[in-house]
């Protein structure tokens, strides 16, 4: 794994869709400034040359995310790769990845992620009638435009995977979106649940200011009963998915799906890379438009705030007394997760701000359960 990861929002939280159920959409609530804008070439080279300073020669892995990164245009992308080449004296290793809606991929794009070996996260969710709160700002579906950017990415050989929102109707649905996907040829998956948002009823604790009062009406209600899921449908989406992934890695037709992949390493004493499934925060960087920079993309929040590259060092920023009460809050562990059989695989639910949003203690349990005993079959093959 990359020594230092460094995620960047090229064009803050500025989209071209508007998904329903959009973590970031709601976060920008809860701070002063909602959009810091596009990012600048100078605010650019101030985070390579900093990022530089501080890898002294280990990896570096450059994320990509927004909002919609690829709004800041291909231009941006292009200066970011040769800007990196030039301050890279050590010869360190580096990382390119991306995530995108898809709408504005093209073959000059796929030209450029190619030749660069950007990996791609497409997010999809699902087939057509699955893909419903991922809409344009228009209120229009994206589900062929979203397909027609994997036949250019495939057309191009650039290494893409699909990552799937759980909404309450994908886990309803999981087989049929395992039997397209396969259809369509994906073989690197991800499922992340879907991520209540700080106002809901089950999140009061994680408000992060003064707002936590705030009222959501009639309509925020319905939405919440008919996107997220309880404690049983998540259960459910996992013990079949997993039968899936399962069957299918025995028959020799094994699919990545990064969840499981990770609960194999864990159980096997192996470290988990996905972040938050080690069961606490580590070190990573958000840049945002303006150069401010925070611990995590699901805390893009005033009072998380570390600093600003153009007058701080990251290194400054990673031994201040923010960065690590963060991480050390994310340390602390509830006596039943420590007695649980499952926390050494499970480590107690994953990435904080989930657990924040929606505790699925019971969704695990229940998985696991049913499922540990299948976990064997990777020693055994």
């Amino acid at each position: 794994m990359p020594k230092l990861s460094i995620m960047i929002k090229p064009a803050s939280s500025a989209c071209n869709m508007k998904c329903e159920y959009c973590f970031y959409c709601d976060e920008i609530k809860y701070r002063d400034v909602k959009n810091f804008g596009i990012i600048d070439e100078k605010t650019t080279e101030q985070l390579i040359i900093k990022a530089m300073e501080l890898s002294n020669g280990d990896s570096i892995a450059f994320a990509f995310q927004g909002g919609e990164p690829t709004l800041r245009g291909l231009d941006y992308f292009r200066f970011f790769v040769d800007t990196v080449k030039k301050y890279n004296k050590k010869y360190c290793q580096i990382f390119y990845s991306l995530q995108t809606n898809g709408l504005l991929i093209d073959e000059e794009w796929c030209r450029f992620l190619r030749q660069n070996e950007f990996l791609v996260g497409l997010s999809l969710d699902g087939t057509r009638d699955d893909n419903i709160y991922r809409l344009d700002k228009e209120g229009r579906e994206t589900f062929d435009r979203i397909i027609n950017a994997t036949r250019i990415f495939n057309k191009y050989e650039v290494a893409f995977n699909i990552l799937t929102v759980v909404t309450k109707k994908v886990a309803t649905n999981i087989d049929n979106i395992y039997d397209f996907y396969k259809s369509m040829g994906f073989k690197y998956l991800q499922f992340i649940p879907c991520i209540r948002n700080f106002d809901s009823e089950n999140d009061n604790k994680s408000i992060p200011n003064s707002q936590s009062n705030a009222k959501k009406d009639k309509v925020e209600l319905a939405l919440d009963k008919d996107i997220y899921m309880d404690q049983k449908e998540y259960s459910e989406f996992l013990s079949r998915l997993f039968s899936r992934y399962i069957k299918d890695y025995t028959d020799g037709d094994y699919t990545s799906i990064r969840m499981f992949d990770n609960f194999v390493a864990l159980y096997k004493g192996e470290k988990a890379e996905q972040c938050g499934m080690e069961g606490h925060c580590t070190y990573q960087f958000v840049v945002e438009g303006n150069g401010n920079v925070y611990p995590c993309d699901f805390y893009c929040l005033d009072k998380y705030l570390l600093g600003n590259i153009a007058s701080m060092g990251l290194k400054e920023m990673a031994d201040s007394d923010r960065a690590k009460n963060f991480i050390l809050e994310s340390l602390e562990r509830e006596p039943r997760c420590v007695r649980c059989a499952y926390f050494k695989i499970c480590r107690g639910g994953g990435c904080k701000r989930n657990k924040q949003a929606y505790d699925y203690c019971e969704a695990y349990k229940d998985f696991f359960d049913k499922n540990l005993h299948l976990f064997r079959v990777f020693y055994l093959l």
